[in-house]
């Protein structure tokens, strides 16, 4: 069994016991036996909140380990155009997800980061050694939500990305920094991208990965978590049509020469390329086990799901009660 918390363990516990213990004290005090069922109940949502949040697996699988390797640090494009149908039919997004999970298979041992951006940029995995974490943030990966969408640029990443290496640079010298930027080199910001030349003298390897077709493919607008209605087709409003979005290759080559890395168009048919990394800051163990975890968590969020929605029935059943009993006394 695994551990690895989303939130620090002691406050993990302070946020449980806290809750925890007003469930119970409201427990005592209810006046009959459905009210104590209720708060019962609450109590265990408590309890499986606070274990889902520790995220328990199991599993472990023996892989090469690295003493004195590599920090990888993946920079996706998230904004709506990496949805767009080009992928063999599946949205650009699935190949990036793919691809990542296969490059941190071959650096086994290294320290691992992701970055994403879309109108800005952000740090999603600080530098770690638990893959399960990376792939767990991999998996839910989703492109901005439309409507909030303002333009972006391929270069919005810039800032935050010298900002990491330099922090990494400083905490551990010793080693290989290497730059996986994962996008489809379509800029729709007005001004023109950055530079990412500052980058490059902090690293060691890397490669851009492009993603999309000269033809290009239709976009799915992405809805917040609260709508009700199914996504459609993003439309140009120019045309009326569906929106085609398509990769720019040259934009994304010339950010492969900024960073001084290689350049790899991504298909469906073709693997992707690790980047080779000077083997003299490589101290590679084989044997050892590397822990690769299958999440637990989910099992508890459903079981709270269902008893949230119980929740909402009693809840709903005693609104629907006190308003009858005010109609009465009316």
């Amino acid at each position: 069994m695994t551990w690895n918390p989303i939130l620090p363990v002691w406050a993990v516990v302070i946020i449980v016991l806290a809750l925890g213990a007003l469930c119970v004290v409201t427990l005592v005090r209810a006046p009959d036996r459905a009210r104590r069922r209720d708060w019962a109940v609450r109590a265990f949502v408590v309890l499986l909140l606070g274990i889902a949040c520790l995220r328990p697996g199991i599993g472990t699988s023996s892989a090469a380990t690295a003493t004195n390797d590599v920090d990888v640090f993946f920079v996706v494009d998230t904004t709506a155009s990496m949805n767009a149908e080009d992928w063999d039919g599946a949205p650009r997004l699935d190949g990036v997800r793919g691809d990542v999970m296969a490059l941190a298979e071959a650096h086994a041992g290294a320290r691992f980061s992701l970055l994403t951006f879309d109108s800005e940029a952000q740090l999603r995995v600080p530098l770690t050694t638990d893959v399960s974490a990376l792939q767990s943030a991999v998996t839910t990966l989703r492109p901005e939500i439309t409507g909030y969408s303002s333009g972006s640029s391929i270069s919005a990443a810039n800032e935050l990305l010298e900002e990491t290496l330099e922090r990494a640079a400083d905490a551990k010298p010793e080693r290989a920094r290497v730059v996986y930027y994962l996008g489809d080199g379509e800029q729709t910001a007005r001004e023109d991208p950055e530079s990412f030349a500052s980058s490059a003298e902090l690293l060691q390897g890397g490669a851009v990965l492009g993603y999309g077709t000269d033809q290009g493919g239709p976009m799915r607008e992405t809805l917040s978590g609260f709508a009700t209605t199914e996504p459609t087709y993003i439309v140009d409003r120019s045309t009326g049509s569906d929106a085609i979005s398509r990769i720019d290759e040259p934009a994304l080559e010339t950010i492969a020469s900024q960073l001084g890395v290689g350049y790899q168009h991504r298909t469906p048919a073709t693997a992707v390329q690790a980047a080779a990394v000077d083997p003299t800051v490589l101290e590679t163990e084989t044997g050892n086990d590397v822990e690769r975890a299958f999440d637990l968590y989910w099992i508890f969020v459903i079981l709270i799901f269902l008893l949230l929605l119980r929740e909402v029935w009693v809840l709903t059943r005693a609104i629907i009660e006190l308003s009858e009993s005010r109609g009465a006394r009316a």
